[in-house]
């Protein structure tokens, strides 16, 4: 099957947009420093530069090798009489890729940005506890096995591509910018490494009340969020050029799309959180805000506006819910959210491509064999399998990876280390002088 072309121009548009892909990095990565304790801000961003760093270079090693692109080398079986594409088939060290412009050598390049993103979503989770050499190498095992596995059988060609091609399902699996590679898997590793570190100390009293340990800057926390809203116009813009072969001139719809989804979930969050506290909260209107950003992805390209300001309404509700749900009910301790943002948000992203999206131009063929006109029938249950691989089989993968990487290098830093701050214990320095990260101390020096 022959790789999908794309025109001069959408090359062109492509490049451009992918570039603003990292400010949804620094946006991510800015509102992870704001949340946590001041103590370990810099800890904090060291771990996500060493996050991204480590990240691309393990993709660039191995991990395009096993995601590939459509229409490239690839491993397949023969089942019930159908043939299903399972992992890539391609060089290691990116050899043999040509870096000419072609589809291929585009989303290695997209890749790289995207992997590093998924990457940092589980830092907000175990903030203020986990050491920096365990997340390095929980980010060598995602950029190396669970990312390029999963991101090949959605973007790659692979088997929940080819549903729709090999059973009829909808279009197959479809996913526009990473609602599902990026966000859900992230926020499933993210899941299982909070689970493997445990609370915060001091999170939990005896009694089982979670009293709030608030983040230390909103001001950092607001400013990463309108430079996520840059990098994911790019997200979604780029990711559906480059896999649903959408037109340049598309972009407009993708980016207001995108747009209004996280502003009607950051209003939401904000009414919310003012009817039930009184007064609006900004940590969680910002989690509101990356939420409906991260439920745009799947859909945004085949949606209108009217169906993105719901999409987002319904996932300002839901994170602003859920975070408070997570904390007293399951004692699960994520002091970025990012659970509820990049989890559910996503889960909830993908369920709405079945409900709102209308697929007025086919996508690219990723079936094996002759071209069958594609249908939006049956739409919702491709969209329910994908999920259903993530949840059963993902995280499941995820959280048995870092629970073997935790028997031997231990993720959690050890209790002088948490009381005294990462930034002292891990990095031998702080990110703001003794008077804001311990305030307290010095109040009675009047």
């Amino acid at each position: 099957m022959p790789a999908p072309r794309l025109t001069e121009l959408a090359t062109v548009a492509c490049v451009l947009l992918m570039f603003l892909v990292p400010l949804a990095a620094a946006g991510l990565t800015i509102m992870n420093v704001g949340l946590g304790r001041s103590r370990s801000a810099g800890h904090m961003m060291m771990a996500s530069l060493c996050a991204l760093a480590v990240a691309g270079l393990v993709y660039f090693v191995c991990g395009f090798a096993w995601q590939g692109f459509v229409g490239e080398p690839s491993h397949s079986v023969d089942l019930g009489g159908k043939s299903w594409n399972w992992v890539a088939a391609e060089p290691f060290f990116f050899r043999k890729l040509a870096f000419n412009g072609s589809p291929a050598s585009l989303a290695a390049l997209f890749q790289v940005f995207c992997v590093g993103l998924a990457a940092l979503i589980p830092l907000g989770s175990g903030a203020d506890r986990w050491r920096l050499r365990a997340s390095c190498l929980s980010t060598g095992i995602l950029a190396a096995l669970t990312y390029p596995l999963f991101a090949h059988w959605v973007w790659g060609g692979g088997w929940l591509a080819q549903l729709g091609a090999n059973y009829g399902i909808g279009r197959g699996f479809v996913d526009v910018g990473g609602a599902s590679t990026i966000q859900v898997l992230g926020g499933l590793t993210a899941l299982a490494v909070t689970w493997i570190l445990g609370p915060r100390r001091g999170k939990y009293s005896a009694d089982g009340m979670a009293p709030a340990i608030p983040g230390h800057n909103a001001v950092l926390v607001m400013f990463g969020c309108l430079l996520a809203l840059a990098g994911w116009v790019g997200l979604n813009s780029a990711g559906a050029i480059l896999f649903t072969g959408t037109q340049p001139f598309a972009v407009a719809l993708v980016g207001i799309n995108t747009m209004l989804a996280a502003a009607a979930a950051a209003l939401i969050a904000a009414v919310i959180t003012k009817v039930r506290f009184g007064k609006p909260d900004a940590s969680l209107t910002a989690n509101g805000w990356v939420g409906g950003l991260v439920a745009s992805s799947a859909s945004c390209a085949f949606i209108n506006p009217t169906a993105a300001i719901v999409i987002g309404a319904v996932a300002g509700a839901l994170v602003t819910y859920s975070v408070e749900w997570f904390e007293l009910h399951l004692g699960i301790d994520d002091p970025g959210g990012a659970i509820s943002v990049h989890a559910l948000g996503g889960i909830w992203g993908l369920l709405a491509v079945a409900i709102f999206a209308s697929f007025p131009v086919p996508l690219i063929d990723v079936g094996a064999g002759s071209f069958k006109p594609p249908s939006d029938t049956g739409q919702a249950l491709a969209q329910i399998v994908a999920i259903a691989t993530l949840i059963g089989f993902v995280f499941p993968l995820t959280y048995g990876l870092n629970f073997a990487l935790n028997r031997i290098w231990p993720q959690r830093v050890v209790l002088e280390g948490e009381r005294q701050g990462l930034d002292l214990y891990e990095l031998g320095g702080g990110a703001y002088p003794d008077f804001v990260t311990h305030s307290e101390e010095f109040g009675q020096f009047r």
